[in-house]
């Protein structure tokens, strides 16, 4: 499915068809170019699923960790710093891409060999407006 949002303001719809649409999805890889809105879409999912937390880029974290209103955690990474996969094993990635919360993967590929085979792959593009496949 690809999504056209001409503003950010149409994030929300599609933000919302892309949970419908992966139900029991809980891991999703997020490619894109620099400041294609990878962020930017994460918060907006995250508010669906009722993030209290304010969502930012985990850049220099790699990992951040939010919090739902009724207290589930929701994990976002950025692996763009990421050098060796030794790095990514060193942060126990398995304990959360393997706990059942939602994670949501900024620059997947530099870790592809890691992630599970579910991973629900979400690629955005476009100048103008934002096309987002999934």
């Amino acid at each position: 499915m690809i999504v056209t949002c001409p503003s950010e303001s149409e994030l929300r719809p599609a933000a919302e068809k892309l949970l419908a649409s992966h139900p029991s999805g809980r891991v999703f890889a997020f490619y894109g170019r620099m400041g294609a809105g990878k962020t930017t879409f994460i918060k907006v999912i995250c508010g669906l699923l009722g993030a209290v937390d304010v969502v930012q880029s985990p850049s220099f974290a790699i990992i951040n960790e939010y919090r739902t209103s009724s207290g589930n955690p929701l994990f976002h990474f950025d692996f763009y710093r990421i050098r060796k996969l030794e790095e990514v094993y060193d942060i126990g990635y398995e304990d959360y891409i393997y706990s059942g919360a939602y994670c949501f993967i900024e620059w997947p590929e530099l870790v592809e060999s890691l992630l599970p085979d579910d991973v629900i792959k979400v690629k955005i593009s476009g100048e103008e407006a934002r096309e987002i496949e999934f």
